[in-house]
């Protein structure tokens, strides 16, 4: 008795389940590492706002050095 009938969808399972993982994991980055996402009203209503013009947010940045750029908004 074959444990498994159909031997040659187990790679479908595998890349379907690796894909279901890869964007769980991408949805919880951006829900707890996106500037625009506040988790907490209390404490820090606008999380925005504690950015510095040299932190990297987003997941990929083709040619920007963020080590050079100056601050262009005023504190608030």
């Amino acid at each position: 008795v074959p444990v498994f009938k159909y031997r040659a969808l187990i790679p479908l399972f595998i890349f379907i389940g690796g894909g279901c993982t890869m964007s769980l994991t991408y949805l919880a980055r951006l829900g707890l590492r996106n500037p625009d996402v506040c988790w907490d009203k209390t404490n820090n209503p606008e999380p925005w706002n504690k950015l510095g013009p040299n932190d990297q947010y987003k997941f990929f940045a083709v040619n920007m050095d963020y080590s050079k750029l100056k601050k262009d908004r005023p504190d608030f």
